[in-house]
């Protein structure tokens, strides 16, 4: 029995003179800038450079974007191809429908592009974006509630979601009849709403098991995408709009079961501590104080330029990248450094070893 159906809103687009604001787009933006800052304090915490996160998203968002949207039109080819389709749609973003493992696949790519230039493991970004990527995820669902789509079966639950007619010829706007907004007739499952309370677990979840275990090597990403697909498998079984199938179950459904056993393969086959990260050029020696001249000294009052960028990073072992905060110096590398082997990045050859001196060779160096 239903005792409190879930309103939609009837409206997703407003105008700004000739500048439509998209709800959709808005949502989507709010997400990726939540995601931003959080995995910009976990990256600070492995020792990579201040705002070293927004070089990555300038790569891996615009790759992402096209990642997603070249999935949705390849699972869902019909709508833009052969009968009664129409390919320039197919560049129609703000109509919906951008795939989410077109998205990761995409900005995997473009991260990875990212992380070659600065010279940082892929493995260490991808660990520290994955408790932020569900977040944003949830962020964006809102964006389907706006647009009334993404809902699921009819339900009598107390939580039943009121649905509109949209209107084809005013898109982002519901049909009106007499100044009323025309609702379907039944009450269905909000699977946005779901996915984005399971999207929120999943983040306090790796969140958490990073912290406790400390997961190194991509394994935390790999935990994302276990608890992720997971969700999405039961929810996507819930779904009733539009979509191809294979042996009468949704493709997606078959997409998620594939990713989960991928993941988990990798989480359980792949070993290694957190990966912690100093420039490639540490000093490995305290410099010495230069002897004072009155004469030289600067009464300008300007202040000290800002610390440069490092031009590519080292990994070392916690114990080292703790030793490296407290004073400026990068203490050699004992022989039983858990990290003074290989770290493998995620989804590239890239490697950082430790060589015969102590000092790794930077991520870049094959």
């Amino acid at each position: 029995m239903n005792i409190a159906a879930i309103p939609s809103p009837t409206t997703s687009v407003w105008h700004l003179g000739p500048l439509p604001i998209r709800a959709y787009a808005l949502c989507i933006i709010l997400g990726m800038v939540v995601a931003t800052l959080l995995m910009e304090q976990r990256l600070r915490h492995r020792g990579v450079a201040k705002w070293t996160s927004l070089d990555m998203v300038v790569w891996a968002v615009p790759f992402g974007i096209i990642g997603a949207r070249i999935y949705h039109v390849i699972t869902s080819p019909q709508d833009y191809f052969g009968a009664g389709g129409d390919p320039i749609r197919a560049f129609y973003i703000w109509e919906g429908g951008l795939g989410i493992w077109g998205a990761v696949a995409g900005g995997a790519l473009g991260a990875w592009i990212a992380a070659r230039q600065i010279g940082l493991p892929l493995s260490v970004f991808a660990d520290a974006l994955a408790p932020a990527l569900p977040v944003a995820q949830a962020i964006g669902r809102l964006g389907n509630w706006f647009n009334n789509e993404l809902y699921g079966k009819v339900t009598t639950l107390p939580w039943g979601l009121e649905v509109h007619e949209m209107d084809s010829a005013n898109p982002g706007h519901a049909t009106m009849i007499d100044g009323e907004p025309v609702t379907k007739p039944e009450l269905y499952h909000p699977t946005f709403a779901y996915e984005a309370i399971w999207n929120l677990g999943t983040a306090g979840l790796v969140w958490l098991l990073d912290r406790k275990f400390k997961f190194g090597r991509g394994r935390a990403f790999a935990l994302y995408v276990m608890a992720y697909t997971a969700g999405r498998l039961w929810i996507e079984m819930l779904r009733v709009d539009e979509a191809n199938t294979f042996f009468g179950v949704r493709l997606n459904v078959f997409t998620s079961i594939i990713i989960f056993l991928g993941a988990a393969i990798y989480f359980v086959v792949v070993r290694g501590p957190r990966e912690y990260v100093v420039p490639i050029d540490a000093p490995e020696t305290a410099e010495e104080a230069a002897p004072s001249d009155v004469s030289q000294v600067d009464v300008s009052g300007a202040e000290e330029s800002s610390p440069k960028m490092p031009t590519a990073y080292q990994v070392v072992s916690e114990e080292r990248f703790r030793a490296y905060e407290r004073t400026g110096v990068l203490p050699p590398a004992e022989p039983t450094d858990s990290v003074s082997a290989v770290s493998t990045s995620v989804g590239g050859s890239d490697v950082a070893d430790s060589d015969e001196a102590g000092k790794s060779r930077p991520a870049d160096e094959n």
